[in-house]
C-alpha cells in the first residue's frame, strides 16, 4: 500500500491500523507499545482515587467534597460481584441523607468506575467548568461527593436517597488500548430503584483526544436543561447542541 494512503488512514483513526510489521509479525517497537498500553489500561483498573491528592484541599473545602463508599470493599471484589457496586453500605446512606442537602436540582456526583485513571485526569477541571456553568445558571446544586467502587447503577440509589431532579455521575470508563483515561457522564432524572440504562443519557470519551473539558460540560447541562423542561431523561431526549464549529 502507498506510503501516503496508508499515512492518511492512520491520521484519522487512534486504532492500530496498518502498523509496521516484520513477517508476519508487528514490529519490535510495535509490539513493545501494545504491551506498554496494556499495561497502563490494567494499572487503570487498579489504581485508587485518593480524595485530598487528586482533588486538592482548596477545591475539596470550596465545595464540601467528601467520600462514600459501596459494599464492595476492594477492586477484586468490585470487579467480581458488579451488584455490589449499585449499592452503598448502609453507614454510607445515612451519611448522605445527613451530609447532603434533599430534593436539590442537579446532583454531581464522582465515581472511579473501571478507569480511576480516567477520573484523576479529567474529573477536576469537568467538576470546576460543570460547577461554574451551573451556578451561572442559577440551577440549585447539591453537595458534590465521590463514590468508592462505582458502577453506573449507584444513579438509582442516590435517586432514592436523595431525590434530585436529576443527577450527572462521572465515572471512569473502561480502559482500551487507545486511551486508559476516557471519563463518561452519565445522567438520569430523578433516577429510582430498578431504573434501566434506558432512562438515562450518556456522553462518553471525555479525555484530550475525545471530547474536551468545555464541550462535555456544555453538553452535559444543555441535557440537564432537556430534562429539567420534559421533566424525562433517557431515549426520549436527544441532544440538540450546537457547538462552535458544527452545524446543528
Amino acid at each position: 500500500m502507498d506510503k501516503s494512503i496508508r499515512e492518511n488512514l492512520q491520521s484519522i483513526t487512534p486504532a492500530r491500523i496498518l502498523g509496521p510489521r516484520h513477517g508476519t509479525g508487528l514490529s519490535t517497537k510495535a509490539m513493545l507499545q501494545l504491551r506498554a498500553d496494556h499495561a497502563f489500561a490494567r494499572d487503570a483498573v487498579f489504581q485508587s482515587v485518593l480524595l485530598q491528592r487528586d482533588f486538592r484541599s482548596e477545591r475539596i473545602d470550596q465545595l464540601g467534597l467528601f467520600e462514600v463508599f459501596t459494599k464492595a470493599i476492594d477492586r477484586q471484589q468490585y470487579l467480581l460481584h458488579p451488584e455490589l457496586g449499585r449499592q452503598l453500605r448502609p453507614q454510607d446512606r445515612e451519611l448522605l441523607r445527613k451530609q447532603c442537602p434533599p430534593r436539590p436540582r442537579l446532583q454531581i456526583v464522582l465515581g472511579d468506575g473501571l478507569s480511576a485513571t480516567a477520573l484523576v485526569q479529567q474529573g477536576p477541571p469537568l467538576l470546576d467548568a460543570l460547577w461554574e456553568m451551573a451556578t451561572k445558571q442559577k440551577l440549585a446544586l447539591g453537595r458534590p461527593f465521590l463514590v468508592h467502587q462505582a458502577r453506573v447503577g449507584i444513579l438509582n440509589e442516590i435517586g432514592n436517597l436523595l431525590e434530585p431532579d436529576v443527577v450527572v455521575l462521572l465515572i471512569g470508563e473502561r480502559p482500551g488500548l487507545g486511551t486508559a483515561e476516557s471519563l463518561s457522564a452519565y445522567m438520569a432524572y430523578r433516577p429510582n430503584l430498578g431504573d434501566t440504562d434506558a432512562r438515562r443519557n450518556l456522553i462518553s470519551n471525555i479525555h484530550p483526544r475525545g471530547v474536551g473539558i468545555e464541550e462535555a460540560a456544555m453538553r452535559i447541562l444543555a441535557l440537564v436543561e432537556s430534562m429539567l423542561a420534559g421533566k424525562i431523561s433517557g431515549t426520549a431526549i436527544k441532544e440538540r447542541l450546537a457547538l462552535p464549529g458544527r452545524s446543528s
